[in-house]
């Protein structure tokens, strides 16, 4: 096990194997300050922005919301990042809300959006130290924890294409981001 984690072995995400912990939430993190907090959620933004186009080019996607989507990032502090895309206000506030639901979840939880739900409605887990009741729950993918090389903790929500596409997008944002693109 690596130095500094708790209650699980470290798993990178296949995509990167650069220190992302995509799956689970439990992970003692350096302390940052918010300056450099809010420079790599910046960062990370910008990254899922410039990849937005490439989702709108797949129709599966487009169509889902009509071209509007919205990305959350809450961090350990409890303070919410976030960008609206597109070009319809209520569709995008409806996205946003979506985003939150997901990135305040995991949050909470530290655990995706969607597994969250397999393991409390398969007994694995007890929902109620988490303190969300069931009819609150997401229940669809697009929500993840993130740790990024060891020194940040985010729960990330995206709402707007469909739920693999959703995680996908903030996954290839943070690689992005980690290889200086």
């Amino acid at each position: 096990m690596r130095a500094g984690l708790a209650d699980h072995q470290f798993k990178s995400h296949p995509i990167n194997g650069r220190g992302i912990d995509l799956n689970r939430g439990k992970v003692i993190i350096q302390i940052m300050d918010s300056t450099e907090i809010s420079q790599l959620v910046g960062k990370i933004i910008a990254a899922v922005e410039k990849r937005v186009p490439e989702y709108l080019a797949v129709e599966e996607d487009r169509i889902r919301n009509e071209g509007n989507s919205a990305l959350c990032l809450i961090d350990e502090g409890g303070a919410v990042h976030g960008k609206m895309f597109g070009d319809d206000k209520i569709r995008q506030r409806h996205a946003f809300r979506i985003a939150w639901t997901k990135a305040s979840q995991v949050w909470i939880t530290g655990i995706k959006t969607g597994e969250y739900e397999k393991l409390v409605f398969t007994g694995q887990i007890d929902d109620r130290k988490f303190g969300i009741i069931r009819p609150d729950f997401i229940g669809w993918e697009g929500g993840q924890p993130m740790t990024i090389e060891g020194r940040i903790k985010l729960a990330a929500g995206f709402s707007g294409f469909r739920g693999a596409s959703d995680l996908e997008i903030v996954q290839k944002a943070v690689v992005d981001v980690l290889a200086g693109k």
